[in-house]
């Protein structure tokens, strides 16, 4: 029997759900050698999304690490140092894993926030790949 899903309220929450999802996406055909050539190192990588998520999720609590950076910029630079071969496809098998990862584990008005800053960040982010490779 599974243990009754949760709302996202923690940290601990937010590092199960970017860990987790980071296994998935490691061994996904597609994603996974596209992540594991760009990341070099993992751990450090799953606490700056910890720390992004928790940021963008639990805002209101008060927060030991605000997260600083830019992923417009870091995207982009992926992009062009993989020859501007981002596509939808890879936005979108990103988010579906993220979607499922949430699924799985929590329930609730935190988890449905993720799912949509997920979408809209996905969307973003596209967009502004695409633009950024007119301008080279």
């Amino acid at each position: 029997m599974t243990s009754p899903k949760k709302e996202i309220e923690t940290r601990e929450d937010v590092f199960l759900l970017v860990d987790s999802f980071y296994d998935k996406v490691r061994v996904e055909p597609t994603l996974g050698p596209f992540f594991n050539r760009v990341i070099k190192d993992w751990p450090k990588h799953i606490e700056h999304l910890t720390t992004f998520w928790e940021t963008s999720l639990l805002f209101n609590k008060t927060l030991g690490t605000k997260y600083k950076g830019n992923p417009i910029e870091a995207h982009i630079k992926v992009d062009k140092e993989n020859d501007n071969s981002i596509s939808e496809l890879h936005f979108g098998l990103w988010l579906n894993l993220w979607v499922e990862t949430i699924d799985e584990y929590f329930d609730g008005d935190i988890a449905a926030m993720a799912k949509r800053r997920a979408r809209k960040m996905a969307s973003f982010l596209y967009l502004n790949i695409f633009e950024a490779r007119q301008h080279h």
